[in-house]
């Protein structure tokens, strides 16, 4: 089985202790986001997760609990998220530099190929300019040149939830021309530093750009990753275009802090507080304990 930890919340940035301590006790409780009332059991043992997918902005306060990950006998490996927008896009995120230097140390310490780097979402406005696309995406290239082998990018999505002023004014819809434009350009950048570029869930075809679609959930990586071959079927449960394998997600909507603005796993800061206030690190579940309820 794979575990993905998580497309809901960031897991490693928020949620890393609680994290341990369910492999610790080797199981883990969680609810159905499309039916509150279901709850399901997944035993965690490492004989039952072949891998872990970890998906985080920012996986800092995990970084000191990686060895007893591996002495617990976990594979895993990380989708990490750098984009190069400050607080206005992610208010709650550290500094930029601080979080490259963290990507830089989790390569050194798990290697470039355990590390897969996404410049996601691509947000274009009168702000964010092809032009600062281009620019900004080649410096982060150089830096992170020998620490990943591969990128995937996706362009923003007009998300229902989103409020007016946000789609007005910062995420505005991206034409297919310009994503062709850009995809182009960003292929050229990132073979300059030996970076492989790849598109997540996009619905247009951006192979003639030079951009493969990306299997974030990889059955190759994986089986390179954990050394065994594994039994692995599509994962029917996510967008259209999507080519990850199926896996089980422990996270729960409504309990990342980030503050991103283009988000679509956050409905209202209201839902965060009240979700994150019942959050115990010892409960089976991330958030609220079925005991109590």
């Amino acid at each position: 089985m794979i575990l993905s930890a998580s497309r809901r919340t960031d897991l490693p940035g928020y949620y890393s202790e609680w994290f341990l301590n369910r492999l610790r006790d080797g199981y883990a409780l969680y609810r159905n986001p499309m039916n509150h009332a279901q709850i399901c059991r997944v035993e965690l043992s490492p004989e039952n997760i072949d891998c872990i997918v970890f998906w985080t902005k920012d996986p800092y306060q995990m970084m000191d609990k990686l060895e007893q990950l591996e002495q617990l006998g976990y594979h895993y490996y990380f989708q990490f998220t750098l984009t190069p927008y400050g607080n206005e896009i992610e208010p709650k995120l550290r500094d930029k530099q601080d979080i490259l230097a963290t990507f830089q140390q989790l390569s050194r310490r798990l290697g470039k190929n355990r590390v897969l780097w996404r410049y996601d979402p691509i947000i274009l406005n009168d702000d964010f300019t092809m032009e600062y696309h281009r620019q900004q995406f080649a410096y982060l290239c150089k830096e992170l040149s020998g620490y990943t082998d591969i990128c995937t990018i996706s362009f923003v999505d007009q998300y229902a939830k989103l409020n007016r002023s946000v789609k007005e004014q910062v995420v505005k819809e991206i034409t297919t021309q310009q994503m062709h434009l850009l995809a182009t350009d960003l292929v050229r950048i990132a073979k300059q530093y030996h970076i492989e570029l790849r598109a997540c869930c996009e619905t247009i075809d951006l192979s003639s750009a030079g951009v493969i679609p990306a299997s974030c959930i990889d059955k190759l990586l994986i089986e390179q990753v954990c050394g065994h071959p594994i039994t692995a079927k599509k994962d029917k449960s996510q967008r259209s275009g999507c080519g990850c394998i199926r896996s089980v997600d422990l996270g729960a909507y409504n309990t990342c802090m980030h503050g991103c603005i283009y988000c679509y796993a956050n409905h209202s800061e209201t839902s965060i507080l009240r979700n994150c206030a019942k959050h115990d690190p010892n409960s089976p579940m991330l958030i609220g304990n079925i005991d109590a309820e």
